[in-house]
């Protein structure tokens, strides 16, 4: 017996709020729900919220269990009736801020940036301001030259990158080629090329991940693979080098699952170096030398190839290697005993 999810209404059209945002929701606790906090039951069953958002809405008055207000601490008890309220949230705005960009590709339909790492690609939940958004409004958004489709928010975003991996980003100036941009990304039809650094040594020289990717019901701030209801995902890559104790190589997406590069390989017992979400140390070992943090995932989108949506040409952007994952891994390299030429020869397609 499984847990029967019953959404009532949906919210009006406001701003920033999708259109199937769901007002309420009503659930019955199956058997093997039995015993579970409710705020535990409702994050699991909701997996759009997050459980400080669901504590939130319980500690507000907004959930019954059998018609009756409940705690967050309630216990559960098979075939109870839960019902719970999710108001809209306050909507946000994007505000343009003069910050710099650097432009890989730009035409009048679309445009490539260069993300650094550390920044975030658009507003949201804690994150007002210094956002790429914030700074493409600055640049093109007084002449209304971003696409509109995903919202005040998100405009001209068509994918992301994660707070902490750099490179090649794809924004859209118009929602035609939004349009056409997000069915190629739906199709697989844009390549899309990473750079990593992984603690551990692959055995193999090229290989292919397909581990399906979902929430982690326990850490929410985190992706698994060990749920089988994932969403299918694909990751192939390439070695280009092997250090002691590391592997740097390639790695391209067929799909864009969130933290799909990291969650692949860290379920392989090779995490991104620098990224300690996914088990990666804080401070590397090369050998018996201890190196200084990171302060990053070693994460970098040097590669993104696709056909224009208007001219049908192949566009092909690549983003130069940050100087400062450059420097780390010759600072590996020569603390591993590498010769500083090969290292500076793998680099080299990169920088």
């Amino acid at each position: 017996m499984t847990s029967k999810h019953t959404p009532v209404d949906k919210a009006p059209e406001e701003t920033n709020v999708p259109r199937d945002f769901p007002r309420a929701a009503k659930f019955i606790v199956a058997t093997e729900d039995a015993g579970q906090r409710l705020d535990r039951f409702l994050t699991a069953h909701l997996p759009d919220f997050s459980r400080t958002r669901i504590q939130s809405l319980l500690d507000h008055g907004h959930a019954r269990v059998n018609g009756a207000p409940a705690k967050r601490s309630h216990r559960v008890e098979a075939g109870d009736a839960v019902a719970i309220e999710i108001p809209p949230l306050t909507p946000m705005h994007a505000q343009p801020e003069a910050i710099p960009l650097e432009i890989l590709y730009s035409d009048e339909d679309l445009i490539v940036v260069n993300k650094p790492a550390g920044m975030v690609v658009h507003p949201g939940a804690g994150v007002k301001t210094g956002t790429i958004v914030n700074a493409l409004l600055h640049e093109f958004g007084a002449r209304g030259e971003l696409s509109s489709i995903a919202g005040e928010l998100r405009p001209g975003i068509v994918h992301r990158l994660d707070r902490e991996t750099s490179g090649a980003l794809l924004v859209a100036r118009n929602d035609r080629v939004h349009r056409a941009l997000s069915d190629q990304f739906r199709d697989r039809q844009i390549g899309k090329t990473y750079i990593a650094l992984l603690h551990g040594r692959l055995k193999d020289d090229t290989g292919r991940i397909e581990l399906p990717v979902s929430r982690d019901l326990h850490r929410r701030v985190r992706m698994t693979t060990r749920r089988r209801e994932g969403r299918a995902a694909r990751t192939d890559w390439r070695v280009r080098m092997r250090l002691p104790g590391y592997t740097f190589l390639e790695a391209d997406l067929h799909t864009g699952r969130t933290h799909q590069i990291r969650v692949h390989f860290s379920a392989l017992g090779h995490p991104v170096v620098g990224d300690t979400l996914y088990g990666a140390p804080a401070q590397p070992k090369a050998g018996a030398t201890l190196l200084p943090p990171l302060g990053r995932n070693f994460l970098h989108a040097a590669h993104l190839h696709f056909l224009h949506p208007t001219t049908g040409k192949v566009i092909d952007v690549r983003a130069p290697m940050p100087a400062d994952l450059a420097n780390y891994l010759r600072q590996l390299a020569r603390a591993s005993g590498a010769r500083s030429e090969s290292i500076d020869a793998v680099l080299a397609p990169y920088l």
